[in-house]
This record gives structure tokens, C-alpha cells and sequence, in this order.
């Protein structure tokens, strides 16, 4: 960061003696002249005496050597912490949170494994839950992004990024706190007989598709009103501002402040677990190695 030729005039300084400058900087005392010659018309100061005695420090030269040392050892010093900044960085996990994909489920899992990563840190980057715009947010996985985590069952989704599955979250659904079906601590399906059910459209969840399917072939009494794709949170708005039944799941319940959510007797789910670039670095890697073994461990004890 500092002029290199500043290294030649301490060196001369120090020795008092061209030569036996050279030798300390592994360079020929013609290329010491050179540089002391070229320092002193760049900054249009005399900043040596050539004596037959040796090289002495004018005045000028004095107040150059004092703050040249200065200089040379802030910029030693700034580039040292720039070094670890970028280490720093290097060694960081980038994990995307936002209201309905919160990073919580991400943490259970790093305290589980972070010993196999001991020198990383977690840095947690807000998104919007936006429908129009949330592929774009996966689409900046390995950028903005190391890992999302979520509820994931979307065509889309899974054709923009890997998905590791962490486990699964129970379907409920969600009312106004006006509504008939607020005060229930549980209901049974039949009890939404004659309500309008909130879902996402057919065509790109698995999950909800079937969920849909068998509603509309053992339930018709349900009616279904579609809602985008992706949920956001106007669509819990629009439940709370209605009578409608909005389909949801146990990790939304503090979503909404003006909505309830009840289970209901079915044995609907649906997975959510961890989202990657298709080109995650090795420590991505690593690291969804080391959860996915947590996850079969898990599911091995539970047998």
C-alpha cells in the first residue's frame, strides 16, 4: 500500500551507507541510487547528503523517515486485518430468514454439528416473503445466501437449488380470532364442512395437490379458493380479514397476530428441511453432509 521506494530511503537512513543498504535489501547499490534519485524527484525534496563520510539525513529527510516508518507499519497493519477480515468471511455460513422461513429449525441443527466446524461463524440475511419474488431470492443461493430453510415442496423450488429434508411439519389450519372455529382447541375435518378453505394453487406442490384431490373427492362440502403459489403475507391478511379457513402449518402459528391456529384430526404433512446451490463450495458440502447424518441418526433412534 505504501511507495516500496520508501523501504530503500529507511534502509539508507538506517545504515548511513548505500552499499551496506543494497545488501540488507538483496539489491545493487546502483539500484539503491536509482530508487533515492527517483524518491527525491517525485516527492521535489532533498532528503539525503552524500558525504565522502557516508549518507546523511537532511532535515527534510528527518520529518520523511519519521512518518515513512509510520506509514509503512499502519499499512502492515491494515492489510493484516484485511487478511482476517476476508478469513473471516471465508469461514462465515450465510443463512436466509424471513417470517415464514425462519432460521430457528437452521440453528437446532447447527448446534448440533458446529463442532465439526469450529472456526465459523453464523450470519443471518433477511428476505422478503414476497410470491412475486421469492424464486429470485433462491435463485441467489451460493451468492447471497449459503442456506435457506424451510418448507419446501415446489416444483419450482426444487428445480432452482438442492433440497436435504429435516423433517416434517403438520398442515393445520387458521382462523380469524372472530370466528366460529376460534375457540376450539381441535377440530375434526367435518368441521369445516360449508367453510372456504385457503390453499395454494394446483399444479406445483405434491403435497398440497393431494391434500386438494382428497378434499374435493371425500370432502366437497369444503370449499377450496386458490391462493398464489407461494405464500406471503397477504394472504394471511386476507384470511384474517375474512371468514375464510386458511391452510397452514404448525411453524406459522405466530404468523398472524389476528389469526388462530387449530390442528385438525387428519394426518396431513408436509417436509421442510435445507436449501443449497447446485454449486455449494466444500464447506456447504460438509456441512450438509454432517446434517444429513444427524437426520438419519435421528430417524434411526426413532425406530
Amino acid at each position: 500500500m505504501h511507495n516500496p521506494m520508501l523501504d530503500t530511503f529507511i534502509a539508507v537512513s538506517n545504515y548511513g551507507s548505500f552499499t551496506k543498504a543494497a545488501e540488507h535489501l538483496y539489491i545493487s547499490p546502483t539500484a539503491v541510487m536509482k530508487q533515492m534519485n527517483a524518491l527525491e524527484s517525485h516527492l521535489n525534496l532533498k532528503l539525503i547528503e552524500r558525504t565522502p563520510s557516508g549518507v546523511h539525513i537532511t532535515p527534510a529527510g528527518k520529518v520523511i523517515y519519521r512518518d515513512a516508518k509510520f506509514m509503512i507499519d499502519y499499512s502492515k497493519k491494515s492489510i493484516a486485518a484485511a487478511n482476517t477480515a476476508m478469513h473471516t468471511y471465508d469461514t462465515t455460513f450465510c443463512v436466509g430468514t424471513s417470517l415464514l422461513n425462519p432460521a430457528k429449525p437452521f440453528m437446532d441443527l447447527w448446534y448440533k454439528v458446529n463442532q465439526s466446524f469450529p472456526d465459523y461463524k453464523l450470519h443471518l440475511v433477511p428476505f422478503e416473503d414476497n410470491h412475486e419474488g421469492i424464486l429470485s431470492e433462491i435463485e441467489k443461493l451460493g451468492e447471497k445466501f449459503d442456506f435457506l430453510i424451510g418448507v419446501c415442496d415446489s416444483k419450482v423450488w426444487l428445480s432452482l437449488c438442492h433440497f436435504l429434508p429435516l423433517g416434517r411439519y403438520k398442515k393445520m389450519i387458521a382462523v380469524s380470532r372472530e370466528h366460529p372455529l376460534a375457540s376450539k382447541s381441535r377440530i375434526d375435518i367435518k368441521d369445516l364442512y360449508g367453510e372456504t378453505l385457503m390453499m395454494v394453487s394446483a399444479g406445483d406442490s405434491g403435497v398440497n395437490d393431494f391434500i386438494r384431490n382428497d378434499l374435493e373427492k371425500n370432502h366437497p362440502q369444503i370449499h377450496i379458493e386458490d391462493t398464489p403459489y407461494f405464500y406471503d403475507l397477504s394472504v394471511f391478511n386476507r384470511c384474517a380479514e375474512t371468514r375464510n379457513v386458511l391452510l397452514t402449518i404448525e411453524c406459522w402459528q405466530e404468523v398472524h397476530p389476528g389469526l388462530v391456529s387449530i390442528p385438525v384430526n387428519w394426518d396431513y404433512s408436509i417436509p421442510f428441511g435445507l436449501l443449497y446451490s447446485f454449486h455449494a463450495p466444500e464447506d456447504v458440502l460438509r456441512f450438509v453432509k454432517a446434517a444429513e447424518n444427524i437426520t438419519l441418526s435421528a430417524k434411526n433412534r426413532s425406530v
